[in-house]
Order: structure tokens, then C-alpha cells, then sequence
């Protein structure tokens, strides 16, 4: 609770009549005057309110700016423009804090299957991943069984398939999930490679996949 505004009169003085001959000390208006200034300055404590801190208290804790998990909300697309990324506004700022923090590790491995992979997990709420085709050729003892290990003729060039498992949600929620995963993966992917985006409903394993109604839908696909 702020304490009761005190008639202007009735205020101390400003500390910073110290700084001033004592000709001008002894002056109660300097006094209240200096006040307002020492307001913005210096962060008075005098019980008016604010909207913003002083510029000493600012400028001390300015460091807290470039810092992606105790900025304001407000300097987080600002962040995000020193490494060159916007992000969707459509995103909770928990998010957006977590992939800031990683964002030049994240940037070293940019175009790889594990910065996609990393990048779906943070900011997509299902189970990711992301397998790329299989090109194996019919090897006896080494790849040889046709449709599973062995495509023969070989598979489309530069393919992959991300899958998005999610638990139950309704329409709006996998639709905005499938947007985000579609944007991450036309961001991230190398230009020549091609993407199916997979969105689909667990069955039942236990120890994964285990809880009906929460994260397991039996017998539901998508």
C-alpha cells in the first residue's frame, strides 16, 4: 500500500539543497522545487507515485535489459533484433524468454535436424521429431528388409517428415500449433530440401503415453 500523498508544504525538503551555498539551503521553495528533479533523477521516495523509476535506478540496473529472463516484456522483440529474429507476437513471453536465451547456441547449429528439432520443442507444446528418409539401398545382412530398412529405387532426394504428437486439444489450439510448426520449419530447413508436417494423437505406452483424456486418445489419429 503507498503511503498518503503529503501536502507539498509539509514535504522535506530535497536532499539535494546540500549540493547548493547555504544562501539558497535556507530557501523553502528551492527546497520543494529541487524536490521534483530529485524525483526523476534519483528515484525520491515521497510516497507520488510513478510510472517510471528514477534514471539513477535505470541506469544501475541497466544490465537487466540484455538479460532475456529478467527484461521487460516490452524489450523482448528489441532483444530478439540484436540476433536478427523477430519473434510472433502471438507467443507467451515464457517462450519467447527461454528461446532468447539460447539463441546464439541455437544459431551455430541453424539448418541442422537438431536445431529444428530443439527449436519445435521450445515453442510447439507436443512431443517433436523430425526423421529424414531413408535412402538406404538393398545391402544382404545390412539393409534388406523392404519397407523398412531397404527402399528400393531409393526415396525422395532431400526429404524429410516432422511429426508433432499432441495430446488432446481442440481445433483452434492444433491449428495454431501447426502454423508455428509450419514457420519454424520454412525459417530453419536448407532451401533445397522438402518438409511434410505430421500432426497426430498418441496411443497408449506406458511410462510415455499413459494418462486417457490428458495425453493419450485411444484409437484417435489424426
Amino acid at each position: 500500500m503507498t503511503a498518503p500523498l503529503l501536502n507539498p508544504a509539509a514535504r522535506p525538503p530535497s536532499s539535494l539543497l546540500q549540493y547548493l551555498p547555504g544562501i539558497y539551503q535556507e530557501d523553502p521553495f528551492l527546497g520543494r522545487f529541487l524536490s521534483a528533479f530529485e524525483k526523476v533523477l534519483l528515484d525520491r521516495e515521497d510516497g507520488v507515485p510513478t510510472a517510471q523509476p528514477g534514471i539513477e535506478h535505470s541506469i544501475a540496473h541497466l544490465a537487466e535489459l540484455f538479460d532475456p529472463l529478467r527484461t521487460p516484456d516490452g524489450f523482448l522483440p528489441w532483444l530478439a533484433g540484436w540476433a536478427a529474429f523477430t519473434l510472433r507476437a502471438d507467443l507467451d513471453p515464457t517462450l519467447q524468454r527461454r528461446f532468447l536465451a539460447h539463441i546464439m547456441q541455437l544459431y551455430r547449429l541453424r539448418g541442422t535436424k537438431k536445431n529444428l528439432q530443439d527449436l519445435l520443442a521450445i515453442f510447439t507444446v507436443g512431443a517433436p521429431s523430425v526423421v529424414e528418409a531413408a535412402t538406404a539401398e538393398f545391402e544382404i545382412g545390412v539393409h534388406s528388409q523392404v519397407g523398412v530398412d531397404t527402399y528400393l529405387g531409393g526415396a525422395a532426394p532431400h526429404f524429410f517428415t516432422v511429426t508433432i504428437s499432441l495430446a488432446q486439444v481442440t481445433h483452434a489450439v492444433e491449428m495454431r500449433q501447426r502454423s508455428i510448426a509450419t514457420a519454424l520449419i520454412e525459417l530453419e530447413k536448407p532451401a533445397h530440401t522438402m518438409c511434410r508436417l505430421e500432426v497426430v494423437y498418441p496411443s497408449m505406452r506406458i511410462g510415455v503415453f499413459s494418462t486417457v483424456g490428458v495425453d493419450t486418445l485411444l484409437g484417435a489419429s489424426v
